[in-house]
């Protein structure tokens, strides 16, 4: 009895106060599931590719949470999107890729009409069916984006006159000075353009070995590998680089000039590898509506103004001022083994002799 008199008022004031903690935890209970629920749309995307504004503004439209991840080669892209356990819904890749997603049925089709800003885009970037890649069985997978062509970026310092030809890479005078991508599907075709092979997308049997020999050679002329675009920015400033194959082409350019770089760009007399990326939807996209709402907001203005202003690329909706014209513009085309050229490639860059390289 004494212990109940002296717990009373307290056991009064916790009656009292019973009701508000019971409309707190109601509250509480259906807040939760709401956070919860929020929608989050998955994006891989490359560097530059998906702006911090450009993010801050969708989220802010759609009511949704927006986590980006960045790839840095096409065979990274691939072994993310291939994966048993693949969890993204859009992705950038380049046209030539497109079909390797397509075969696996990793892809679901993407609606131009769903996507308004695609009729602002420029007319030759409509004409889906036009494009190689873009359109499988009449059914249209991926919405051009942004592009450009891989050129020869070299040091006026070091390098009085712009390189005419890609076997420049290959020159002794700039042995140790040379900055090459990390990426083995381009770098075989640079070597097959030092080849004149047929083809730089498609070798024969007989091309392998010369092409590994040519890539060996180039290897002893480089001073790094890069993978992301400020990678190589950072690695060219720092060592005093005099040439690099521009893998990101103008963004690096346009980086680098930021940087207070004194560079020049150069289109090799071979033709220069050049690349359309577009934005695509995965057979996995929790929700397409969304996928296509965000296809749509990366070719507004807001998007499409940073990504000339920001990276120096070109988008869609406008014409580039840094053309440099079809007729040296090699456009890239689905190789004849895009896993047999990484594989190889990671042996030579490891420092394998041709052997080696070229052993089952």
């Amino acid at each position: 009895m004494i212990l109940y008199q002296t717990l009373r008022p307290a056991l009064h004031a916790l009656r009292r106060l019973m009701p508000r903690i019971a409309a707190l935890a109601l509250l509480s209970a259906m807040a939760a599931p709401v956070w919860a629920a929020a929608p989050v749309l998955r994006v891989l995307a490359w560097p530059g590719y998906a702006d911090p504004a450009v993010v801050k503004s969708f989220e802010q439209q759609h009511g949704v949470r927006v986590e980006v991840t960045v790839i840095d080669s096409d065979s990274t892209l691939w072994h993310k999107i291939s994966a048993d356990d693949a969890a993204y819904d859009v992705f950038a890749v380049n046209a030539a890729e497109l079909q390797r997603y397509i075969a696996l049925n990793l892809l679901q089709t993407a609606d131009p009409a769903r996507i308004p800003n695609t009729a602002r885009q420029l007319p030759r970037f409509r004409n889906l069916a036009s494009i190689p890649g873009l359109v499988h069985q009449g059914h249209a997978y991926g919405i051009p984006y942004t592009y450009s062509e891989m050129g020869l970026i070299y040091d006026k310092r070091q390098i009085s006159s712009p390189p005419q030809s890609i076997a420049a890479l290959w020159d002794p005078r700039y042995r140790g000075k040379v900055l090459a991508y990390d990426g083995g599907t381009h770098n075989f075709s640079l070597a097959a353009q030092t080849l004149k092979t047929a083809s730089p997308f498609r070798l024969a049997r007989a091309d392998w070995p010369r092409a590994v020999d040519r890539l060996i050679d180039m290897r002893r002329n480089v001073l790094g590998f890069y993978s992301q675009p400020e990678e190589s920015v950072r690695l060219f400033m720092r060592h005093g680089a005099a040439l690099m194959f521009a893998n990101y082409g103008m963004q690096q350019v346009h980086l680098l000039k930021a940087a207070g770089a004194d560079i020049g760009y150069a289109i090799p007399r071979e033709g220069a590898l050049t690349w359309l990326d577009c934005w695509t939807i995965t057979r996995r996209a929790r929700d397409p509506a969304l996928a296509h709402a965000w296809i749509d907001h990366l070719l507004g203005d807001q998007a499409s103004a940073l990504l000339v202003k920001e990276q120096g690329l070109a988008n869609t909706i406008a014409e580039s001022d840094a053309s440099h014209g079809d007729n040296r513009l090699l456009w890239l085309e689905p190789v004849e083994d895009a896993e047999l050229r990484d594989r190889l490639w990671q042996r030579i860059r490891s420092g394998d002799r041709a052997a080696k390289v070229l052993a089952p």
